[in-house]
Order: C-alpha cells, then structure tokens, then sequence
C-alpha cells in the first residue's frame, strides 16, 4: 500500500508498526502494520484472528480465507462492521472441497447467504491483461505467442495442482455430493413410482396400437394420481431424458404454501418410442395445476421431445435446457440445498435413492459422473438426479400468470369454465 501511495503521489506519511489492546484480553497488546495517510484515512495489516477486528469500521479484505484457522469465527467478527456501513471482502484460492471457503461458496451458490460471488480463473486473468502488464513491468515484449509459451510453463510449474490454485477448482474428495442418509430424511413413504418398460418390439406396431396401448397405461396408472393432485398449489415439472439406454425420468413437483416443494408420483419410461413418451408428456402436462415452469433435458434426442413440448405449452412455461458445467454450478446447489434444509419431499425409493446418491464432485461441480447406477434390470445413469434437478430449478423460476386452467377434467372444472364463458358472453 505504501508503495503504491508514494507511486500516486506523495500522500503517504509513513509506515509503522503498531500495538492495540486485545478487545477479549485487556491484558495483551495486539502487532499490526500502519500507513497513515495526510487525509486522516489509514490502512491496516492485522494479523489473521478474530479478535483483531473487533472495534474496527471500514472496508475489509480477508485474503486467502480458505488459509485462515478461524474463517467462521473471522467473518462473524468482520460482519459486525456491516452494521455501521463497513464492507467485506473474502479473496481466496481453494483448498479443498470440503474446505470451510469452499463450503461458504456453495453457500452463495445455493441462495442461502445474500452476498455476490466474483469468479476468477487464472485464463481470466490473462484475458484481462496479466501477462501484458508483467510484460509492461518487467521490459520484455508482448506477442500471443510468448503469452501462450508462458501460461503453458505456469500450468506445468503447478502440475496436479493447478486446477485449484489456476482454475479455482477445488480438489476432489470421497463420497457423494449429498450423503445418503440425507437423502433418506427427505424420502417419504406413499410416494408411487410408476415405471413403464415396453418390449423391443414395440416401436414396430403401427401407430394407432401404440397410441391405444399407451392411451390405457395412462388410464389404468396415471389418471388416478393426476386426479389427486392439489388444484390450488403451484407446480414445476423436470424431464430427463433416455430412450434405448437410459431411463426417461418424469419428475413433478407441488410448490405448498410452506414453500416446500412435495413430489406426488414419479414416472420412469424404459425403452418407450419418442411418440408415446411425447403422448404421456402432453397428456400429464396439461393437467399439472398452475404449471409455472418445466425445463427439458434438450441433450441428443432429448431436443425432440423438449421442442415438442415448448410447441404445445409455449416457450414461457417450457426450458429447453443443455446440461453443461455451467448450468450444473448454478443448478445443483440449491438442489443440494434442498435436501439440507428439508425444503424438498421424494418418493423412498431404493434406485432414486442411488440415482442421488452417484452424484459427485467433478472438477469443483456436483454432477453425474461417467458411470451407471441403481439396482433395476437395466441400465441407470443418475436419471432421477437430473430429472430433479431440473423440477427444482422449474419450481424456482419465475412462474408465469395464467388466467384460468382446468386441471382434473371433471365437472366441477367442466361447471366452472361454462360458468366463465357465460359471464363472458353475458
């Protein structure tokens, strides 16, 4: 600071060591660094405990925080200075997944802590003119080549460790992303699971057999449980996607007025053709009460049925997402979250349970790994996960104003929209 003051102009009246009384121990005097300046603001250099900051007012900075003995115990004390109008500012690399820095991220991520995250790689860094401003310093000269020459030999000099001090990936450690006995506390019994798998033959019937025959297994499955669904609660829906490999997994969601989000079925599809999952995706959609949002997996064939449903409900109830790194940073840990602060309901279920459980951290980021799960007869690949993810990222977007909706097709609903067409025409 000194330094850079004297570069600016001369404003800077000396650097000094000085002593303050410990606020918890009276007794002790506490070292720090000072630089005063002519216009009576100055800068301190405390050491990094707690109780150093106690009294103080002003902006600060809590440089590599995931370093710091204490970090809890650290902002507590630097958030009383937010009372009286003092900022913070928390710097850091990573140091580890489970690192408390780490865990105050997620946190931010997750919606649970009101702060603003700034995330900066090292490639960022050089966008904005790192190297050219060591280039200015040192006298060399600039060219994209040297540049590239010089990031290639940083990257080598950190070796395995330069994703978490590079590329602010935090390095990996064991288990699932969220425990399994975690998952359980948020499973209920009653919850039903309808799955469907059709015969390899099936794709060849004609369409109408197919149609008639998908047409019954959501009479005889489906129907009744759309039936008891809560007309005057909110609802989110989340799709994953699978046709010959991996399951289709159809997971809504009733946001109640606790604003915890309750599944009341799930429906898993195993090798049914893209025109009968279109069927019952329509068919169930259409008779989700107060449907505010529903967000596709529009991955490989996925897209098709994702477009086919923006077309029939509108692209401002239906998202067509493409899972990607980014989309999971923002998405899984609020669902994460979820589970944590017991603001969601899924069915107990042993390979939901397992779809969950597989997800990990790659790379700094909760997803599905490259791998299968589950204890059915065929193929699973954290399915489930995704689908609730995806009805948990729809049950927190902004839900869309609709007038009126019939939801359950019965008479009271059919009464009630005579009802509203004879006020209209009368």
């Amino acid at each position: 600071v000194a330094d850079w003051s004297r570069q600016l102009a001369p404003a800077a009246l000396q650097v000094e060591e000085c002593f303050f009384t410990d606020p918890d121990h009276p007794d002790r005097q506490i070292k720090a660094f000072r630089v005063e300046f002519a216009s009576g603001f100055k800068v301190l250099a405390l050491p990094s405990v707690p109780r150093a900051l106690r009294g103080m007012q002003g902006l600060v900075i809590i440089d590599e925080a995931a370093f710091h003995d204490q970090l809890s115990e650290l902002l507590k004390a630097a958030f009383a200075l937010l009372i009286w109008g003092g900022r913070v500012v928390i710097i850091s690399t990573h140091d580890g997944e489970t690192n408390p820095f780490n865990v105050l991220v997620q946190d931010i991520r997750a919606g649970r802590k009101p702060y603003n995250l700034l995330r900066c790689t090292f490639d960022d860094a050089l966008r904005d003119g790192l190297y050219r401003r060591i280039c200015l310093v040192s006298g060399k000269p600039w060219s994209p080549e040297a540049e590239a020459a010089w990031r290639a030999e940083i990257i080598a000099n950190y070796g395995d460790a330069a994703d978490e001090e590079l590329h602010v990936i935090p390095s990996a450690g064991g288990g699932s992303a969220i425990p399994a006995p975690l998952i359980e506390a948020r499973m209920k019994p009653g919850i039903p699971v309808l799955r469907w798998a059709c015969k390899p033959d099936f794709a060849t019937w004609p369409d109408h057999l197919r149609q008639a025959e998908c047409a019954d297994w959501i009479r005889e499955n489906l129907a009744p449980l759309a039936q008891q669904l809560d007309g005057g609660l909110r609802h989110a829906f989340g799709m994953d996607f699978g046709r010959s490999g991996d399951l289709s997994v159809l997971w809504p969601l009733a946001i109640g007025a606790d604003l915890v989000r309750r599944t009341p079925f799930l429906v898993e599809l195993r090798n049914v053709p893209f025109q009968q999952q279109e069927q019952i995706v329509v068919w169930l959609l259409g008779r989700l009460p107060r449907l505010q949002a529903a967000k596709f997996d529009a991955r490989g064939n996925g897209q098709y049925l994702a477009e086919r449903a923006m077309q029939h409900f509108g692209a401002a109830i239906v998202e067509q997402v493409m899972l990607s790194e980014a989309w999971y940073r923002e998405h899984m840990p609020p669902f994460k979250a979820a589970f944590e602060d017991a603001t969601i309901e899924a069915p107990r279920d042993a390979d939901v349970l397992a779809d969950i459980r597989g997800l990990r951290w790659v790379r700094g980021v909760i997803r599905v790994p490259e791998r299968s799960t589950g204890s059915d007869d065929g193929q699973r690949h954290g399915d489930a996960a995704i689908a609730g993810a995806l009805a948990y990222a729809a049950s927190r977007a902004d839900a869309v104003p609709m007038e009126f909706r019939a939801t359950t097709g019965g008479r009271a609903a059919a009464r009630a929209l005579a009802g509203y067409r004879e006020a209209l025409e009368g």
